[in-house]
């Protein structure tokens, strides 16, 4: 029979509470930390920013580990186990994306500033606000009550928002030492203010570089055109072949692994607070599309999509330039959706592309990422608990959303440990996230906090065997 740790919960609450500032406070030394990946001029500050939390979770009496890569470090810390009780495994990261463009800033992106009931930096809501809401419960289970009601594991890398390189080599050395039962991450969003969400599923990626090449050089376009083939008409001709206007991407095979939506799961979209005509003036524009017989939410989280990121050839500078470039680039993504596997998606469309190229022109296409698609069932137990405990932190019922983004580490997790991946989002979709005036509501913090102490008591009601 599982333990009762209702009166435990009451004392960590108190805990928190009179502890709150000096979260917020903490929360800001991490903050000042440029912990930038991207850049090497800041390597140094990643390895301060590891040194920090390590410091933090040494505090807590957790057993801890600094792990070396090739990149920057890994930072571990473990409880002890718990008999009976679920292991779970809590996985973030330290490292922030750059600043550009730093005059956008409306306080210096690594001076900690509270403003508006919100703290604006870089880092503030992904990843570090969201992370330290576990890492503070924690604190408080074993400041007030001296242990824990199951066995937290932490695994915090420095390179997410560059690729988790060197986290994917750990996990495949070290699988029995991360071995849980389920993996809990706080780096996303509510579905809205005041409106706690937890999202069960994402949409993989799978990215490319096409490059094509045409004539030896440039030509003048009035002696030349017509007669050679132009790659940046090409392109565009290549391009646009890849979609129809419907919606529906156009290589061979595509749609024949997407797991359709049940009619259960549109008819739980379908009844989501969401305002369309809200969200799109948001994003000032005046109308949306997308593939047909799709509402929006579908086709953001549940649908497969293709998008062009960037693309290039030719003239681009002042006034008029008539010529014929030798080459023409672009980039450009599938987001994939459960059971669609990126290798597949790039032996197919390494067909498409050859039926679509015209006479003269070289064509290179480059993968640069692919990750499969994510997707937890809600009626896990642990799924469930984690609706217990959000229900209690926010004081309302949560929704279930899926998130249209990808994280690729999420997949690595699921695929290694074959354990439900519970994405609990304390965020909101406009804290300018990648963007300039990052931020994180207070309100939400403090909520995420107390909903991860309610987390591990709900959990703990769990019985494993050994």
């Amino acid at each position: 029979m599982a333990a009762n740790w209702s009166a435990e919960v009451q004392r960590v609450e108190d805990y928190l509470a009179a502890h709150a500032t000096d979260f917020v406070e903490r929360w800001a030394q991490w903050l000042r930390i440029p912990s930038i990946s991207a850049d090497s001029a800041y390597w140094g500050d990643l390895e301060r920013a590891a040194d920090w939390l390590l410091e933090q979770l040494q505090a807590l009496g957790l057993s801890v580990e600094k792990i070396s890569t090739a990149g920057p470090p890994l930072v571990y810390a473990e409880s002890p186990p718990v008999p009976g009780a679920p292991t779970v495994l809590v996985y973030g990261h330290y490292d922030v994306q750059p600043v550009a463009p730093v005059e956008a800033w409306q306080s210096p992106p690594f001076e900690p500033t509270l403003r508006d009931g919100a703290m604006y930096a870089r880092g503030a809501t992904d990843d570090k606000g969201q992370l330290l809401t576990h890492i503070w419960s924690t604190e408080a289970w074993l400041k007030e009550i001296g242990r824990l009601p199951i066995q937290l594991k932490f695994l915090v890398e420095g390179e997410e928002e560059v690729g988790s390189e060197h986290l994917n080599n750990f996990l495949s050395r070290r699988p029995a030492q991360l071995a849980c039962d389920c993996v809990v991450i706080s780096d996303g969003a509510q579905l809205g203010p005041d409106q706690p969400a937890i999202c069960y599923g994402l949409r993989g990626i799978a990215y490319y570089e096409l490059r094509l090449r045409g004539p030896k050089r440039d030509l003048h376009s009035g002696s030349f055109g017509g007669a050679v083939t132009n790659p940046v008409n090409a392109l565009a001709k290549i391009l646009a072949g890849l979609v129809d206007e419907q919606g529906r991407i156009q290589i061979p095979g595509f749609y024949d692994q997407v797991q359709p939506l049940s009619a259960e799961e549109r008819e739980r979209l379908a009844r989501l607070p969401f305002d369309e005509k809200k969200f799109l003036a948001q994003l000032g524009v005046c109308g949306a599309w997308g593939e047909e017989g799709y509402s929006l939410l579908e086709r953001r989280w549940a649908r497969p999509t293709f998008d062009i990121h960037g693309i290039w050839g030719g003239y681009q500078g002042e006034g008029s330039k008539t010529v014929l470039p030798a080459e023409a680039g672009a980039k450009f993504s599938f987001r994939l959706v459960p059971h669609q596997e990126p290798a597949k998606i790039t032996e197919a469309l390494r067909q498409r592309l050859q039926q679509l190229c015209p006479p003269g022109i070289q064509l290179q296409l480059l993968e640069t990422a692919g990750t499969p698609a994510v997707l937890v069932s809600v009626d896990s137990p642990y799924v469930q608990a984690a609706y217990r405990a959000i229900q209690k932190a926010f004081g309302r019922e949560p929704v279930f959303i899926r998130e249209g983004g990808s994280i690729p580490i999420v997949a690595s997790l699921q695929q290694v440990f074959q354990v439900p991946v519970l994405l609990l989002g304390w965020g909101q979709d406009d804290d300018n996230t990648h963007a300039p005036n990052e931020r994180f509501r207070l309100v939400d913090f403090h909520r995420g906090i107390r909903a991860s102490a309610y987390l591990w008591a709900e959990l703990a009601q769990i019985q494993t065997t050994p």
